[in-house]
């Protein structure tokens, strides 16, 4: 066990000695904010606030990248109760956000304690429990992969630390290692990331509250999805059916248009919106191509907006009862 945790042992790049590189930057700005007066230097606490703020990094990298590592292990408690902790600071840092936007001097005053004591149990319970079990139970191949995926989330840190190990890095989507799964892939196919089956990515596209259409790069309908409630109706007879007789005579032109600067490489994306059945549609066409950017087909989505449109504020809380 890593009791008294020694980080300066611990060679550049690996995430436990980042952390701690971040712990410094962390304290360095506890300190500052604690002695600055919001209502006599509100700039100044403004910019305190707003870089330690960025410690949402620090928080994503654990939920994201150490807690899956270690629940890999069969310890579960960080994803179970960390992440809770992560979630109740950043609650505090949104009503501070609140306050500043409304120059609100004496919460601010009254907030910044406890702002500042929270941060510092949730650094004690990393130093005394998280990081040394991390280091007793992780293996150096699972370090080396945790600090690649690290590099899509980011750091606290002015500059990026050092690979670990200090080799090339490579970036996540080129990255081909294979790694242990934990999960059966048996009647399975690999896509971009990960694996499904058949049946699995058929209720993975009929459980989406979009209808998807895909046209291939000959104008031909070769699939569309089996919603719940399609916006507009479809049937299997499009199949194989070329697209510009699936659009009545209005449209057409309109689809031709899109699809043709789609294939010259002019445009990626158009959008549409209309009233239909007094509801309102989004309709978004995007251009499909493979990695050399070749024209490799077009996706028709459509998306019922009429109560996305009316949401307002937030919604944080469960009320199924």
């Amino acid at each position: 066990m890593y009791n008294n945790l020694n980080t300066a042992t611990l060679p550049e790049g690996h995430p436990v000695r980042t952390y701690y590189q971040e712990k410094e930057i962390i304290n360095s700005l506890l300190e500052e904010i604690s002695e600055v007066d919001a209502k006599d230097e509100f700039q100044k606490y403004t910019n305190i606030f707003n870089q330690l703020q960025t410690i949402e990094k620090r928080f994503a990298r654990k939920e994201n990248q150490l807690f899956p590592f270690l629940e890999k292990k069969g310890w579960n408690g960080p994803s179970q109760g960390m992440w809770g902790f992560h979630d109740n600071l950043r609650e505090q840092f949104r009503l501070m956000r609140k306050n500043l936007d409304e120059k609100e001097y004496d919460r601010i005053k009254t907030n910044t304690p406890f702002l500042v004591d929270g941060i510092n149990r949730l650094m004690k319970m990393e130093d005394t429990v998280l990081f040394p079990n991390a280091l007793d139970l992780l293996t150096e191949t699972d370090w080396i992969a945790m600090r690649k995926g690290e590099e899509e989330i980011g750091w606290m840190l002015p500059e990026t630390p050092a690979p670990f190990p200090n080799v090339e890095y490579i970036h996540p989507s080129e990255d081909f290692t294979k790694r242990e799964l934990t999960f059966s892939t048996e009647n399975t196919s690999h896509y971009d990331e990960g694996y499904m089956t058949v049946e699995q990515v058929n209720l993975l596209l009929k459980t989406m509250p979009l209808d998807l259409t895909f046209v291939d790069e000959n104008d031909k309908v070769i699939f569309y999805n089996r919603g719940e409630e399609r916006v507009f109706p479809r049937s299997a007879g499009i199949i194989g059916r070329e697209v510009k007789f699936c659009h009545p005579p209005k449209s057409v032109g309109t689809v031709l248009k899109i699809i043709e600067s789609f294939k010259n490489g002019t445009q990626n994306e158009a959008s549409f919106w209309i009233n239909f059945k007094e509801r309102l549609i989004y309709i978004r066409y995007f251009a499909v191509r493979d990695a050399d950017k070749n024209y490799k087909g077009v996706i028709e989505l459509s998306q019922d907006i009429t109560d996305i449109k009316k949401i307002e504020g937030e919604k944080r809380l469960l009320d199924w009862e």
